[in-house]
């Protein structure tokens, strides 16, 4: 195989963790939202909880962007 569509390959493969963050942001925002309308007085105090995940999840995909990069143009 030649390296320079094993880079390719590679940089597909590490791309595969962005649609991770996708379905993960997904789950999150619809769980608060089925939360939120069940008992709308604690969705407030929840929110910052929302925030937090919602940011750990989308640096795991711009973490795997990034990896990505890397391996197309390193």
């Amino acid at each position: 195989m030649d390296p320079a569509s094993a880079k390719m390959i590679g940089s597909g493969l590490a791309a595969i963790g962005m649609a991770g963050a996708g379905v993960g942001l997904g789950v999150l925002f619809g769980n608060y939202l089925q939360a939120a309308i069940r008992n709308p007085s604690a969705a407030a105090s929840q929110q910052t909880m929302l925030f937090l995940g919602m940011a750990l999840t989308e640096t795991m995909g711009l973490f795997a962007f990034v990896m990505s990069l890397l391996l197309r143009f390193g």
